[in-house]
This record gives structure tokens, sequence and C-alpha cells, in this order.
């Protein structure tokens, strides 16, 4: 389809500013992490390096940053097994039942955070299901009912974008089950797997409301930190510190998440 001179023009603006509006804030933060001030000010009273010097000997910072990978990995490891094969399930069987469990699968995406964070907090406080009560791994399991969406949704879209007739063919001449899923499911679904897992991990890293309601006293994760930092006297330059390196560094995973996205809509490269 071919736009004309007036549209584009239009186009363009509009995309102008949605990226003003999304990054001059990020480059802001970034901005402030040289300020000479201890405090949120703009624009910048001065220039200097003294704050990123000091961000690894802030109390709490590294702990917390252990915690939350900790928490990402674990988190993203359970969605990817859970995930993928209950995506499985629902692009490649029938059963009753089937677009129930789907549904219901794809809920607690939707779901206020609170919601879920008084819902988890509940479970944990009355009923300690498998003797777990709040603390490191009722985060993990608080993390993992909403990172098992994001790979659940990319698996089962790419499931449904890929026919089944190269796995019937695999079978018809001789394959195991085994075999038809190391050659012709697994390089078909890859890109999509590791896709969900990225954003999985980026959601678990970045989730605030649920773990406060399920971290109980003694675990604290960066946006935890992050958050009861923001007040306290002369931490607000660290604070940038912090949230210029995390935008910086997630530069990476995006990159490749869209390349991999990519990928998946491509069909995949087997």
């Amino acid at each position: 389809m071919t736009l004309s001179r007036g549209s584009r023009l239009v186009l363009g603006v509009v995309v102008a500013v949605v990226m003003t509006f999304i990054y001059v804030p990020l480059l802001v933060v970034i901005a402030s992490s040289f300020n000479t001030s201890k405090t949120f000010t703009w624009p910048i009273e001065g220039f200097t390096t003294y704050w990123w010097t000091q961000v690894l000997d802030s109390p709490g910072f590294k702990g917390a940053l252990l915690t939350s990978v900790q928490v990402g990995l674990a988190a993203t490891a359970i969605a990817l097994v859970l995930g993928s094969l209950l995506s499985f399930a629902v692009a490649r069987y029938h059963w009753f039942g089937r677009d129930a469990i789907s549904f219901l699968v794809v809920l607690p995406i939707a779901l206020p955070g609170i919601v879920t964070g008084v819902a988890l907090q509940n479970a944990f406080v009355n009923f300690h299901p498998f003797g777990i009560g709040l603390g490191l791994a009722a985060v993990v399991i608080g993390h993992a009912t909403f990172c098992i969406v994001v790979v659940y949704n990319n698996v089962v879209a790419r499931l449904r974008r890929s026919s089944v007739s190269f796995e019937e063919a695999s079978m018809d001449l001789g394959a195991t089950t085994f075999q038809t899923f190391r050659h012709i499911t697994f390089p078909a679904t890859r890109s999509a797997i590791a896709a969900g897992a990225l954003l999985a991990f980026g959601l678990s890293f970045d989730e605030i409301i649920v773990t406060q309601f399920t971290a109980g006293a003694g675990v604290q994760t960066l946006p935890i930190w992050i958050f009861q930092n923001l007040a306290r006297p002369n931490q607000a330059p660290v604070v940038n510190v912090v949230a210029a390196i995390l935008i910086i560094v997630a530069i990476i995973p995006v990159w490749l998440t869209n390349r991999l996205a990519g990928d998946t809509a491509g069909g995949g490269r087997l």
C-alpha cells in the first residue's frame, strides 16, 4: 500500500511524538546519574562520575541484584517447562476442557498485579502449599504465574502456525516421538521458546507488586531496593545510576527478543 505525502507526514509526526514520549524520560534518568546534586533536580547542576563509583558500595544493592537474578532464572525455568508443555498439549491435541484451560492460563497476565499479590499472600499465609510460606520460594512461584503466560503465548502461537504434516511424515517414516520432537518440532519452535524465556525473565526481574505481597521479611529484590531508596537521603543519585545501568543492559535482551520474534514470525530457521 502506498501512502500519500500527507499521510506519511502525519505518520512521521505521530512516530516522533511517541518516540519522544518513551525515550526522553529514559535519557533524563541517564543524564541525572551524572548530576552533582544529591537530590532529583532538573536541569542537572553539574557533571560528575562520582556516583557511578559508589554503586557497588551501596548497602544492599549487590544482594538485591543477586536475588532478582535468582528469582528471574528460577521463575523462567518453571515457566519454560510448564508453559511449553501446556502449549504442546493445547496446540497438538484435542481434549475436553482445552479451551477453558487455555483461558485460565492466560488470565493471570490480565489481572491487576495487586489482585494476584493479595491472592498469593492469602494462599501462602493461610494454607502453606507444599509447606511453603512467605519468602524467596513464594516470590518465585508468584513470578512464575505470569511468566508461564508469556512462554505459553509465544510457543502456542508458533505451533498453531506450524503444519503437523512434517511431524506426521516423520512418524510415518519410523521416527520415534523423541526423534520427531528433536529433529522436527523443537527446531520449529526454539526461537519462540527462547523469545518467551527472555520476556519472562524481563518481567520477573522488573516485578514489584507481586513481590511485595509474597516476599515476607528478609527478601529484597532490586525493584524493591530501588523503591525503598528513592526517599532516603543521598541515595537518589545512586538510584539514578542503577536505573541507567539497567536501561543500558536491557538493550541486549530486547534486541535478542526482537531478532528471535522476527525469526518466529518468518517461520523460524530449520
